[in-house]
């Protein structure tokens, strides 16, 4: 049977074991049977478990800890601090670059979009002018066409009414010829003697001009 055989010292609990017994025993099974030591053992248990403070750090500690630190201090202050500060030093100087260059050339993009504005304005100037000047010519052109074709068909116009009166004056002649021949052999039959040639002539040419005016 097991028994719990506690061990006490100025009441506070020291150990707790457990122990076999083969005698039987009335009382209830797993009592607890309670044993108290004397005081100088309990105070030498406590002595033995007495040790040094885990959480204390000892001189050495301390030591090595101040020298990594100093050694890393010196290491950050004369090598990694200088290098990280040129390293951003010069991604600093090239993003400034850069900056510097996108505005230039945006500047230069700028200047250009002028230079050509400027010019598509004086293409456009020089191409109006042109257009005026080729208008003017063709207007120049076009009357000097006209006026030459007017001309030809005045001249044309004239020379007809040349031959036309030409003609009719032809045609005027043969029919006071005509008339003449008519009235001269009138005259004869009327009267039995030939009438007089120029006042015959006369009298036709003078009827014919009055019915002509008419």
């Amino acid at each position: 049977m097991q028994h719990a055989v506690a061990t006490l010292a100025g009441g506070n609990l020291v150990s707790l074991h457990w122990v076999e017994s083969e005698t039987t025993d009335t009382t209830m099974p797993g009592e607890m049977m309670m044993t108290t030591a004397t005081p100088t053992a309990a105070s030498a248990g406590v002595a033995e478990t007495t040790g040094p403070n885990p959480i204390s750090p000892e001189m050495k500690e301390l030591q090595w800890g101040a020298g990594s630190f100093i050694v890393l201090f010196i290491l950050m202050r004369l090598v990694l601090f200088p290098r990280l500060k040129k390293g951003m030093d010069a991604r600093y100087a090239g993003i400034r670059g850069d900056h510097e260059e996108a505005d230039a050339a945006k500047a230069g993009a700028r200047a250009d979009v002028v230079a050509y504005e400027t010019a598509l304005s004086e293409v456009r100037a020089q191409a109006a002018t042109r257009i005026d000047a080729a208008r003017q010519t063709l207007d120049n052109e076009r009357q000097s066409q006209l006026a030459s074709a007017n001309s030809r068909i005045a001249a044309r116009r004239a020379e007809a009414d040349a031959q036309a009166s030409a003609a009719k004056a032809a045609g005027r002649g043969q029919i006071s010829e005509a008339v003449i021949a008519i009235a001269t052999k009138a005259t004869q039959i009327a009267s039995g003697r030939t009438p007089d040639a120029a006042l015959v002539k006369q009298t036709v040419t003078t009827t014919m001009e009055s019915a002509g005016a008419q």
